[in-house]
């Protein structure tokens, strides 16, 4: 029996085990659309704007560690997606993107609404494919859904013309793909292991420094074994943040620029650097050339192209995380390293980087501090870019793992609204917050509507100091405090809360703080909650670009460079 290309989709995607999609329609979609009542097991959430899309299929995927669907028109439609796309592909997320095409007799004619979508992608996917012939989607979406979940994740891109959608082929869905050229290294190779195993041996000042490998892989517990094992200082990247308790007593919180000075110490003077599922992002490292000075490295990776690109390595292995620290934590010797735990406790104790300096006002830091307390630490949280981000990062304990979903190699304003209603999706039980910015929530302001559509339970924190905080914070540092381009007005955000169908609140004193909170918590539905903070506050501890981890600045100043 013959289907249609829209009824083929629909079978694939099934067979994936993808049970909702986030999407928009448009006209060269519309048989994709006509054919969804066929398939009630695929739920179609209609988003307001396809970067909406492309975020919430995002944040859907990193908070289940399935592969979030997003789907858009063709034109605009697609271009809209490319941001989420970028953003996805570099936190390494597993996407795919199905985006509408204009029929395969008129592409290339300049035809209305026609864009080239797979060459605008192409830097940005793992892999993409424009599908001339309906016949040809079982194979397609067989190798997509395969490409972006294996190795490292990320996003692959399917175009789909018209007739594609409309044409009619037999069904059968592959059992199995193989793929000449695309074989990740899931095993590290033995000789690099036992080096590996050397040089934790006989190190005296170890640090694991733990990226978001650690959580595509699900490696936590092999983590946790190996840091206990070998009494081994966990630090996290941004990314990684989540994949280490840090209530535990090897924990060290965040490196880089606004990384616990604790930590930036340690990586500093450590003496072996034991890099898992990180790419030495500039942000992690400071000055390349003053990072870890004394340290030999070992760099775990699944993706060869990462170990060395950024950061000299003495051992490199390439495999899954999961796979490489089993086969790490059998060789290990078991270790006693109190004195290099009690250097670093001793410095978390001279240079406290999460100490909410005293004061009556409200503070965006006392803020996320009393979603922890009133949470508990069980929730989801989903920050946005710049000075939220980082705060939520600082002041927010997570010992769930994978509880912190952020945009943190593109750094998208605009990310967290849209991706905690996706994440909410993935986990309909669980309390997820999205702390924004007034700038970057304004930016997706009207998933705000998709919330209330489909109630997507998202509790939204806006953190509204009335400036694009980190620019600002930039220009005061660095810029002799001339505010060009960053101070904003918003609109009244209760009444827009009231306008869209949801509770809002406005909170402007800090003893008022937690019960709003509470307030929150307690309804089942999205919420809406502006929190009026400090202006002018900043996100310390910073290590100014261009200098070392060591150089980190953290008290507040006036200015550094003039």
């Amino acid at each position: 029996m013959k289907r249609t290309g829209g009824q083929i989709v629909c079978e694939c995607l099934l067979r994936e085990g993808v049970d909702v999609l986030f999407g928009f329609p448009g006209g060269v979609v519309l048989p994709l659309y006509d054919t969804f009542p066929q398939y009630p097991q695929l739920r179609h959430i209609l988003v307001r704007h396809e970067q909406g899309a492309a975020h919430a299929a995002d944040g859907y995927a990193r908070a289940t560690g399935k592969v979030g669907v997003c789907v858009a028109t063709s034109g605009p439609g697609a271009t809209n997606l490319v941001t989420g796309i970028a953003t996805a592909y570099l936190d390494s997320s597993p996407v795919v993107a199905l985006t509408g095409q204009v029929a395969t007799p008129f592409i290339g004619k300049d035809s209305f609404q026609e864009v080239d979508i797979v060459g605008i992608t192409l830097p940005i996917t793992k892999h993409n494919y424009l599908v001339e012939r309906t016949e040809d989607l079982p194979q397609v979406f067989k190798e997509a859904f395969h490409i972006a979940r294996t190795g490292r994740p990320g996003p692959v891109l399917i175009d789909l013309p018209k007739d594609v959608f409309t044409g009619e082929a037999q069904f059968s869905y592959p059992e199995h793909v193989s793929m000449r050229g695309y074989k990740p290294t899931l095993h590290g190779h033995p000789a690099q292991v036992e080096k590996a195993v050397k040089l934790l041996n006989e190190a005296k000042r170890p640090v694991i420094v733990a990226g978001r490998g650690v959580i595509v892989s699900h490696a936590f517990a092999e983590l946790k074994e190996l840091a206990e094992k070998a009494q081994i200082p966990v630090i996290n990247t941004l990314l990684g943040i989540s994949s280490f308790p840090e209530s535990h007593v090897l924990s060290f919180g965040m490196l880089g620029m606004h990384g616990m000075a604790y930590a930036n110490m340690a990586v500093s003077a450590c003496d072996l650097l034991v890099a898992i599922g990180m790419r030495f992002d500039d942000r992690a490292t400071g000055k390349v050339s003053a990072f870890a000075p004394h340290a030999q490295i070992v760099h775990i990776d699944v993706d060869p192209a990462e170990i060395g690109k950024n950061v000299r390595v003495n051992v490199p292995i390439v495999g899954d995380v999961k796979n490489v620290l089993a086969a790490l934590n059998k060789r290990l010797v078991q270790q006693n390293r109190a004195d290099w735990i009690s250097q670093i406790d001793a410095w978390r104790r001279d240079h406290p980087s999460t100490v909410i300096r005293d004061t009556d006002k409200l503070l965006p830091q006392h803020v996320v501090r009393k979603i922890y307390e009133v949470t508990g630490g069980d929730a989801t949280m989903v920050s946005d870019v710049g000075q939220n981000q980082m705060w939520t990062a600082q002041h927010f304990w997570y010992d769930k793992p994978n509880s912190l979903i952020s945009s943190g190699g593109l750094g998208t304003m605009g990310f967290a609204l849209p991706a905690a209603m996706g994440a909410k999706v993935g986990r309909p039980d669980e309390t997820v917050w999205a702390v924004v910015g007034d700038g970057g929530f304004q930016m997706n302001i009207q998933e705000l509507a998709t919330l209330v559509q489909d109630n997507i339970g998202v509790k939204i924190a806006i953190l509204n100091n009335g400036f694009l905080g980190m620019v600002r914070q930039w220009q005061e540092l660095f810029h002799g405090r001339r505010y060009v381009g960053t101070h904003m007005t918003s609109p009244d955000y209760v009444k827009l809360a009231a306008a869209y169908g949801m509770p809002g609140y406005r909170v402007t004193a800090k003893e008022d703080a937690e019960m709003a909170i509470r307030e929150a918590m307690a309804h089942q539905g999205p919420v809406l909650m502006e929190f009026v903070v400090e202006s002018e506050e900043n996100v310390y501890p910073m290590v100014a670009p261009g200098t070392a981890l060591s150089e980190i600045i953290e008290e507040p100043v006036r200015e550094v460079v003039a």
